[in-house]
């Protein structure tokens, strides 16, 4: 059985993954879903790094999976780990070197897309359960920019199998947004799940039973 690598996108934690890892543990595999120092103004990438390679210690047969931001850190993770496979769901997803707050610019994202969404209930979890959504808001950090503008220190994209998946109903990174984005920077054609930008919390078997068919 495989061990799925999950990392949580920005100002959040891993809490994120709990329901999609209960279902993947109950089918045999392992998880491991560390909390990133986010809210931590002296940590950049390298110690996001640090963090999930610490938390996977000596697990094997890993399988990487990140959300959002989370894509800024697992092609880095899989540089210094034997990760068969990588997954990105409703991804940023880095160039070489680029800096996370240059993306939105070099990605010709714009505010306009996400702007009109006020509330962030509104914005990251239209479609999950409202106690739910209020309980990972009530977990949410604050995610601290400081280190933002540095330099990421991929080189170049790993050598790991990689599979993008996108969310049709995601408000954040909108679906003709993120192929163009898959297809100029990877030559992927992302594959597809109903939902919004959180479907770990709003679909989380559904989410689940797609990671280890990619598997």
């Amino acid at each position: 059985m495989a061990t799925y690598v999950l990392i949580h996108g920005a100002g959040d934690i891993g809490w994120y993954w709990h329901l999609v890892e209960a279902e993947l543990r109950a089918r045999g595999h392992d998880t491991v879903a560390p909390d990133l120092p986010c809210d931590d103004d002296s940590a950049g990438l390298p110690e996001y790094v640090d963090t999930v390679v610490s938390a996977i210690g000596d697990r094997s047969d890993l399988i990487v999976v990140a959300q959002s931001a989370g894509g800024f850190v697992a092609p880095l993770v899989c540089e210094r780990v034997a990760a068969r496979l990588l997954i990105l769901v409703a991804p940023m997803i880095p160039a070489p070197g680029e800096a996370p707050a240059d993306y939105w610019k070099h990605t010709g994202y714009s505010e306009d897309l996400a702007g009109r969404y006020d509330d962030e209930v509104a914005l990251f979890y239209q479609d999950v359960p409202p106690d739910l959504a209020a309980e990972a808001l009530s977990r949410g950090r604050d995610q601290s920019e400081t280190r933002m503008n540095e330099p990421s220190l991929l080189k170049a994209w790993p050598a790991v199998p990689t599979r993008v998946l996108i969310c049709r109903d995601d408000r954040l990174f909108p679906p003709g947004y993120l192929r163009r984005v898959a297809r100029e920077r990877l030559g992927i054609t992302p594959d597809e799940i109903d939902g919004g930008h959180t479907p770990a919390l709003s679909r989380p078997r559904e989410l689940a039973e797609r990671l280890i068919a990619y598997g």
